[in-house]
């Protein structure tokens, strides 16, 4: 039994675009993170700070996208979305999961919020520098980890197409749109995508913000 815990339009959504790659059944369990009065204190059981993503599989807990992505792919390795241990492939492929939890992500939410920082001041370093490196590995190479989509590219992806396309915070960069082109066909995605517009037009909050567009 492989249960996932997700909020639709939120940092799971990789996650669930993963699930949809590897086709493996899965139960899925909404957590509204955008209720009034906060998600509800019971789930703190299965994720400490209440957030999304987790999964429950066979009874054990696994939390954060890139510890979810990499036991995911491993796990089901018919997908074929993770070099194995040996492949010199599996370096950087766990470097670019680990990064766009431990920088990517971080630098982003400093700069949508304005703060003003040194480099060395937080361990995920400053926001160009993070611009600079996932461009040039985007330009080096058709996807994260190399010129073979894995299961890297469901977190890099997801996470460039939010920030890019809807929080307007990353650059459009000729390599990042190349890169998003690159990845909008695959089958999973798109199925990922329609699923994750249903959950969210079912959402209150996205009722009322799409309400209030109108």
């Amino acid at each position: 039994m492989l249960k996932f815990y997700h909020a639709p339009w939120s940092r799971s959504s990789g996650i669930l675009w993963l699930l949809e790659e590897i086709g493996a059944p899965y139960e899925m369990e909404i957590v509204d993170i955008r209720r009034q009065g906060g998600v509800d204190e019971a789930y703190r059981a299965i994720q400490p700070s209440k957030k999304v993503p987790a999964i429950v599989h066979d009874g054990v807990t696994i939390t954060e996208r890139a510890a979810i992505t990499a036991y995911l792919a491993d796990r089901f390795p018919d997908a074929g979305l993770a070099p194995a241990i040996g492949d010199p492939r599996r370096g950087p492929y766990l470097t670019m999961l680990v990064y766009c939890d431990s920088v990517f992500d971080p630098a982003l939410a400093a700069r949508a919020h304005g703060l003003t920082y040194e480099s060395n001041d937080y361990s995920f370093g400053l926001f160009d520098d993070m611009v600079r490196y996932v461009e040039r590995q985007l330009t080096e190479h058709d996807y994260a980890a190399g010129n073979s989509f894995t299961a890297a590219d469901t977190q890099l992806a997801s996470a460039i197409g939010y920030t890019m396309n809807h929080m307007e915070v990353l650059p459009e960069k000729p390599a990042f749109v190349d890169y998003m082109a690159r990845v909008a066909d695959r089958p999973a995605n798109k199925r990922a995508a329609a699923k994750d517009y249903e959950l969210a037009m079912a959402t209150p909050f996205f009722q009322t913000q799409m309400a209030s567009s109108r």
